[in-house]
């Protein structure tokens, strides 16, 4: 079992910035993938981005293609998400997940282990 803990979100203008980070409670960080999702209200998640074990691959949903980021520090046990060009549509709650093994993964059915996850709000 892999304990998540996202940073606190907050709100943002429309076309600022926000850092996101998940720090993960595991002996073995490098060998899980990581995601990020977000949630709407009364919707399942989506994911946003994700990264491979040795964060050498990473995916991205064609809505924050261009201005999301997502990169890893193993060394921390740490996944973060950059996000630039907010517009009032990120708006959500997001979480990050982890699923054993090194390859990309964009699924969400295939994460088990989930943060608590952490509300960004853009204004408009």
């Amino acid at each position: 079992q892999v304990q998540l803990v996202e940073s606190e979100g907050g709100l943002v203008q429309a076309g600022g910035s926000l850092r996101l980070s998940c720090a993960a409670s595991v002996h073995t960080f490098s060998r899980y993938a990581m995601g990020w999702f977000r949630r709407a209200p009364g919707k399942d998640p989506d994911v946003v981005a994700a990264i491979s074990g040795s964060g050498g691959s990473t995916y991205y949903a064609d809505s924050v293609k261009g201005r999301f980021t997502t990169s890893r520090d193993n060394a921390k046990n740490t996944v973060y998400l950059q996000m630039n060009s907010l517009k009032p549509d990120d708006t959500a709650v997001y979480l990050c997940a982890a699923r054993q093994g090194l390859g990309l993964v964009t699924i969400t059915a295939l994460y088990n282990n989930w943060g608590p996850g952490t509300q960004v709000t853009v204004s408009s």
